[in-house]
């Protein structure tokens, strides 16, 4: 029962979420970038007797192996098509409670670094919303935004753009 009524409430959230409008304010946490803090966890790297974790993230066969949720131009709206991902990596953190991740919210490269901070923040923390719905602990997730300096494509255009507007998920220990 408890389980349905959580995914009734992210189901109701995330159809609310997506006819919300989108404020412009929010900021960047400091100290936090490409790759901060991600060293010294004990999620099954040599030596820490847990050997299961890393292998069932980067197993190419298990949906915990994508890393990436991708949005359209200027959402932060979890598309549905990235719900199960999400909720998947949840349930993830939920059933090993010593795993932490870090998501970076990311922006392509149109509007203000203002603008795009704030846009990133704001993706980066709709997964983190949908996450904690789903179980996760709020501890095992920080959640930064690297705005539009952190693109996955260069160039302009749409299949340029669209590659970079995402919230990458990284594991810390990995």
């Amino acid at each position: 029962m408890r389980k349905l009524l959580g995914i009734s409430l992210i189901v109701l959230l995330s159809a609310c979420a997506s006819q919300t409008t989108q404020p412009e304010v929010d900021d960047l946490t400091a100290g936090s970038g490409a790759g901060a803090g991600l060293g010294g966890s004990d999620l099954g790297g040599a030596g820490s007797g847990r050997p299961g974790y890393f292998s069932q993230l980067n197993d190419p066969n298990s949906i915990l192996s994508q890393r990436s949720v991708y949005y359209d131009y200027d959402s932060y709206s979890v598309k549905g098509e990235y719900r199960e991902l999400v909720l998947s990596h949840a349930r993830f953190l939920r059933d090993n409670a010593s795993a932490s991740i870090i998501l970076q919210g990311n922006t392509d490269d149109r509007g203000s670094r203002e603008y795009n901070l704030a846009l990133g923040q704001r993706r980066a923390d709709s997964v983190k919303n949908m996450m904690t719905l789903a179980g996760a602990r709020d501890a095992q997730i920080e959640s930064v935004s690297l705005g539009e300096e952190k693109p996955r494509a260069m160039g302009q255009g749409e299949s340029v753009w669209s590659q970079n507007r995402r919230t990458d998920i990284l594991y810390r220990g990995e």
